[in-house]
Order: C-alpha cells, then structure tokens, then sequence
C-alpha cells in the first residue's frame, strides 16, 4: 500500500514482485552491458563517488571536474546510452502521471558500503516532472528533509522491489541514501542481480530532463 512520506513523496513497497524485479535485472544488466558503469567524481575537488553510475534513455546524467550535466552519449565510449528498460518505462507510466516520457534513467551501484550524501536533483529544465525510482538487492536508508540542507530529516528502509515517487511539493527535496542492510537476508534480493556484488543495491531513477512541448 502506498505511502506518503511528505506531500508529493510516495513510497510504493513491493512494487516489484519477483518476477518484475528479474525481469527488471535482466534489462539492467543488457544496459551495462553496452553501457559501462563509471565513476563519477565532484566537479570542483575531483573527489570520486562511491556509487558507480551508468545511464539508459535519450540522455543520462553525469559527472565530472566539468561539472553536472546531461549528455546524450557515455563519456568513456562515446556512444549513445541505451534504450530505457521496458520495465523501467512501465514503473513510469504507472507512477509518474506525467504526460511526457522519461528521458533519462540513472542507474546507479551501491557497494555495501557505498553511500550517497545529502543532495537535490535539479539539473533538469522542468521540476513539474517527478523522478521515479526503483530498487533492487540489497535494502538501504533512504535520507529525506526538505528544500534547505539545514531543515531536519527523517528515514525510511528501501526494499528490493520499492518504487519512490518524489514530484510535487517534495520534488527539489534534499535526499540520500546512509547506508545499505547487506547482512540481513531478509530485506536483501535472493539472488541479486548478476551485475551487483554480495550485498550490493541498485537504484534506478527515471526523469524528465526537458519542458514537454506544449
């Protein structure tokens, strides 16, 4: 049953079953097959992530010392990122009540002791677009606050198979990820995706990146 977490942010557990979440991991793992995982770094210190990324859809999101951006093709390989999963596509289509399709889908890979700090997702040109996201391995705390860093910020546990909607008012919210559970079986995949390590997560977060036309 869903949640609301903050207006505009929807929790979905279980969105995936089993068969959705295979079905899911196998159309991630033909992406990075084509589209290798990077790491990405922070622009001004250079400083590298702890996440690995990859990108499929018409543009993906990146990093490096040139700053945050979106770019049609891989910045290794130079080719265009791949289609977006069906899968993925169809988690839009249900969640997003949006009119346009998703542009972007990030995937991102979690190390058990990867994180990702404090930050809100605004390299788009229209917020009125929420980002949809979706999770598979291990469980992880998902961080969420407000538009100012400094507001407080309260928890929640992702699971394999969760979908997060963040639109509407909470759509520029600040959000994170603490840590991951990769030693309780319980809330972890089993098995994991082929592509992800013992204890690994992976996220994938769909996203309109420009204005519909009207």
């Amino acid at each position: 049953m869903a949640t609301e977490l903050a207006p505009g942010l929807i929790h979905h557990p279980g969105f995936l079953n089993p068969a959705a979440r295979a079905r899911l991991a196998a159309e991630v793992a033909a992406v990075l097959a084509s589209a290798p995982p990077v790491t990405p770094c922070m622009p001004r210190t250079g400083k590298p992530f702890t996440v690995r990324m990859s990108n499929a859809g018409a543009l993906g999101w990146v990093s490096d010392r040139s700053g945050y951006r979106y770019q049609p093709d891989h910045p290794e390989t130079g080719e265009p990122w791949p289609a977006i999963p069906p899968a993925a596509k169809a988690a839009w289509d249900a969640l997003a009540a949006f009119p346009a399709p998703p542009e972007a889908c990030l995937i991102n890979l979690y190390a058990p002791d990867a994180r990702m700090g404090l930050h809100q997702d605004r390299d788009e040109a229209d917020f009125s677009a929420p980002v949809v996201s979706l999770s598979l391995g291990a469980a992880a705390l998902f961080r969420y606050g407000s538009l100012r860093r400094s507001d407080p910020t309260r928890s929640v546990r992702l699971l394999a198979g969760d979908a997060l909607v963040i639109g509407g008012a909470s759509r520029l919210i600040h959000h994170g990820v603490d840590r991951l559970y990769p030693e309780n079986d319980l809330l972890a995949e089993n098995p994991l995706p082929c592509f992800l390590p013992v204890g690994g997560r992976c996220n994938l977060t769909l996203r309109r990146v420009s204005a519909p036309v009207v």
